[in-house]
């Protein structure tokens, strides 16, 4: 590197922190996708249980805590759509999240490059 010596030490020091939080950014960022893949297909659930109760003419059944209760089509209608609307707001949520997170991550490995490439001379 060509960093003097109590220069080298901070510029350490720095990439360090730097690497850190970026190893950080890309953890949240993959737990956010994980969340976000299961928001999608709790969505996607939802959906097929709302077409399948649309369509059926006979008795309608939901769990509720492990167990199996009759319900009116109405109800069970009514509880899709309310889950269905949490489950948007959830969506929406964890995807304006994720997409800060990858804004972050692509931010500090531009700027990781950046010192790499100054620690190698070819800095701008």
């Amino acid at each position: 590197m060509k960093f003097m010596a109590s220069q080298t030490n901070e510029g350490i020091q720095d990439v360090e922190k730097l690497v850190r939080e970026y190893q950080m950014v890309q953890e949240q960022l993959r737990a956010a996708t994980m969340q976000l893949d299961q928001l999608q297909n709790q969505k996607a659930e939802l959906k097929r249980a709302n077409e399948e109760i649309g369509t059926s003419t006979g008795k309608v059944y939901i769990t509720v805590g492990g167990v199996i209760i009759e319900t009116t089509k109405e109800k069970a209608l009514s509880d899709l759509k309310e889950r269905s609307e949490l489950t948007e707001v959830r969506l929406s949520s964890m995807t304006r999240q994720f997409s800060e997170f990858k804004a972050k991550e692509e931010k500090l490995g531009e700027k990781l490059t950046q010192m790499y490439k100054q620690s190698q001379g070819g800095g701008s």
